[in-house]
């Protein structure tokens, strides 16, 4: 066997194999995008059968006729999307509802009224919003015949997406990772499994929930029929906890912020289960032998997100890519303000009503002023986040950025002036991936610990450090505040 590891990273516009050598270089990647299906405003679905088979089918290409040197596999995911699927037959029984999705806000505001709120954020480390599992289950539950036939006849499996993935590997193991399972409002942060309480409270059966288990060690077993040989499961970990450990922020009080198709900044918080007065969220970092690490996390919704709107929706740009370049021609967004929240707003906000807003137009503003105020949105959101950290007593001294945004060296220099902090970029973005496969490598007993793992495989960095006039920087914040106002 050799000391390889194939990682699964199932986002959520594309899922992706890659093989990375010990040393952390990536050696082999297949992508295919995921259909995005949005049957009613705020609604946001994808298929578990095309996440699945697209998986395999990357998977498959990825390795190649190289199985014999895969020693591990990890799995990175996009959090919080619920797949329902039957435990007897293995396939899903409605399409799976994505992070994204705000159908269950009135189910959460009634929560809210009802009082729930300040004793589900002191157990779940999260908050009464329509972005976590445990609301979507119950919708579906509530409003979906076969998922409720099925929960009714002890049939009925709940996951999210690495949970399915393993399943479907497996053939038939049903269990969940630490870091993903806090993201369900099922789980106490000091909890080692699902807790009765909070399944009754949101009217979620436990039967049909995973066994939580470790982010790193021996978790399952990958079926021969899939890749020619049997291959163990040694990592499991959301996608921002995986990019928080593929950044290395393996201390107390490291700083990472992941710019893909929303920004997520999370604070490693060690052993202390993080507690927020500014709604911020406590989660679990990483697990290994029932021992947690914390992180503190703040969630923005739409980051890459809005650059693919602009582009898919609005036919503004034909690619990410020229955001870059436009915001470069101009001196400035024209007094141009984005406020992204296309799926409502996330950390600190939270206001899942929310709607966007492009304010400041005017006859001299175009597409360069539109892309630059795009991207000049993503550090008015992560100043946001900054605000509330620092209200909570973790204060960023400095901030690590990755995922496929940040590869855009204006915004990362845009985020340095306006968060007037240095700000550190890997040659290798793509660290969620890399986290897993560090996970997968630690359970794989490649290396001992994820500190070890860290350390030899991840690359060189970049800093951008700040560079703008305090009162650009004031004006810019202000402009921001008025049009978030009206969100």
């Amino acid at each position: 066997m050799g000391e390889k590891i194939l990682v699964l990273d199932a986002g959520t516009t594309s899922t992706r194999a890659m093989v990375f050598d010990a040393a952390g270089r990536m050696e082999r990647v297949a992508q295919a995008e995921l259909t995005q299906h949005y049957p009613k405003p705020g609604w946001v679905e994808h298929d578990a059968v095309e996440i699945w088979e697209k998986t395999l089918r990357c998977m498959r290409e990825a390795v190649g006729e190289g199985a014999e040197a895969i020693a591990a596999i990890g799995i990175t995911n996009q959090r919080e999307t619920v797949v329902a699927w039957d435990r007897k037959t293995g396939e899903p029984l409605a399409r799976a509802i994505v992070w994204q999705d705000r159908r269950t806000a009135d189910f959460c505001a009634q929560l809210k009224d009802e009082g729930h709120e300040a004793e589900v954020q002191t157990r779940t480390g999260l908050l009464l919003d329509p972005y976590f599992s445990g609301t979507k289950m119950r919708w579906l539950l509530d409003h979906d015949e076969g998922v409720k036939r099925a929960s009714d006849d002890g049939r009925l499996a709940f996951g999210t997406v690495e949970s399915w993935l393993v399943y479907k590997l497996s053939g038939g193991a049903h269990v969940s990772d630490a870091s993903n399972a806090s993201r369900t409002l099922l789980l106490a942060l000091d909890g080692a499994q699902f807790d009765e309480g909070l399944c009754e409270l949101f009217g979620v059966p436990v039967a049909s929930l995973p066994e939580v288990v470790d982010t790193h060690g021996h978790l399952a077993d990958c079926g021969a029929e899939w890749l020619g040989r049997s291959i163990p499961i040694c990592g499991l970990v959301g996608d921002q906890q995986s990019a928080t450990i593929g950044q290395g922020c393996l201390s107390f009080g490291e700083t990472k912020a992941t710019y893909g198709t929303g920004a997520f900044v999370l604070t490693n918080k060690g052993q202390d289960i993080p507690r927020s007065d500014h709604r911020l969220l406590g989660t679990v970092l990483h697990q290994s032998g029932g021992e947690r690490t914390y992180a503190l996390e703040g969630a923005c919704f739409v980051a890459g997100s809005l650059v693919q709107y602009l582009r898919d929706q609005l036919g503004l740009i034909g690619s990410a890519a020229e955001t870059e370049k436009l915001a470069r021609s101009i001196e400035d967004s024209g007094e141009v303000v984005i406020v992204p929240a296309l799926a409502g707003l996330g950390a600190p906000h939270w206001k899942p009503d929310a709607r966007g807003v492009i304010s400041g137009l005017s006859f001299a503003s175009g597409r360069a002023q539109i892309a630059r105020a795009a991207l000049e949105a993503m550090a008015h959101q992560t100043h946001d986040l900054a605000t509330a950290f620092a209200g909570d007593g973790a204060a960023w001294t400095s901030l690590k950025i990755d995922g496929g945004m940040s590869a855009n060296d204006w915004m990362a220099q845009d985020l340095a002036d306006i968060l007037d902090l240095e700000v550190e970029r890997p040659d290798f973005v793509e660290t969620t991936a890399l986290g897993a496969a560090i996970c997968a490598s630690v359970g794989a007993g490649i290396y001992a610990t994820l500190e070890e793992a860290a350390q030899a495989m991840r690359g060189e960095m970049r800093v951008f450090t700040p560079d703008m006039a305090e009162e650009v920087r004031k004006d810019r914040l202000a402009r921001y505040a008025r049009a978030l106002s009206v969100a």
